[in-house]
């Protein structure tokens, strides 16, 4: 059981390397699947996932209806790269109609990988357990420099009002750092959000080129003005 289990989660891992290759850079969208499209934070989301396309990035999310629908929708909407990681779970969630190229797993540590390697900043919206998890696991790999010092944005104030107070404990009783607190930025405005990440621009590699040998390609959507304007913010 344990060696098929292994060929099952090797052969996910390969099917996503080869799906999103070529889609980055993303900029990763975390969020509740809950949230109703009336929800102030879904018409949030929707502009995040707008300001993200105006950069020129790709936005990612877990593909879901919710926060991540609306980002994805924000995206694609505005001539940008929309792309998601739905997962399999028993009451089915499917996957929101606003992505270019979606992968659906059954395994969440797969999808979680795939939502960060080949992302370079996070926004994360206010959402639940599933929400939580993955922006302290990405915190901890930023923290643990298994991945680069990229940004991470919580948007919510008041939703997260308690958590960062939490985190100011942490800091307090010494389980993490004044440092580690600077690893997240806290606001509710999307301009302050893109503004930051464009500070972190020279970290961006330029897009990889497919080979056509491999029989590769590349999803065609211009977003040159990643390199093209994006430098000069």
């Amino acid at each position: 059981m344990e060696l098929l289990f292994v060929f099952k989660v090797a052969g996910q891992f390969l099917k996503g390397f080869r799906l999103f290759h070529f889609i980055g850079p993303c900029v990763t969208v975390f969020g509740s699947a809950k949230t109703v499209k009336t929800d102030y934070f879904y018409k949030k989301a929707y502009n995040i996932g707008k300001g993200i396309a105006d950069q020129g990035f790709t936005t990612m999310t877990g593909g879901g209806p919710g926060i991540m629908e609306a980002a994805n929708k924000g995206a694609y909407e505005n001539n940008g790269l929309s792309v998601g990681c739905n997962i399999k779970l028993p009451f089915e969630q499917e996957p929101n109609p606003y992505m270019h190229r979606f992968m659906n797993f059954n395994y969440f540590f797969v999808r979680k990988y795939m939502m960060l390697k080949y992302s370079y900043a996070f926004i994360v919206m206010p959402g639940g357990f599933g929400t939580m998890d993955e922006l302290f696991e990405t915190l901890t790999l930023i923290q643990t420099a298994m991945i680069e010092k990229f940004p991470v944005v919580v948007i919510g104030t008041d939703y997260y009002d308690k958590l960062f107070e939490f985190l100011e404990i942490m800091c307090q009783r010494e389980s993490i750092s004044q440092e580690d607190l600077k690893l997240l930025k806290f606001t509710d405005s999307v301009h302050d959000t893109m503004t930051h990440i464009a500070t972190y621009m020279d970290i961006i590699p330029k897009p990889k080129r497919p080979l056509w040998l491999l029989y590769e390609k590349r999803i065609k959507i211009a977003r040159q003005r990643l390199f093209n304007n994006g430098k000069k913010n």
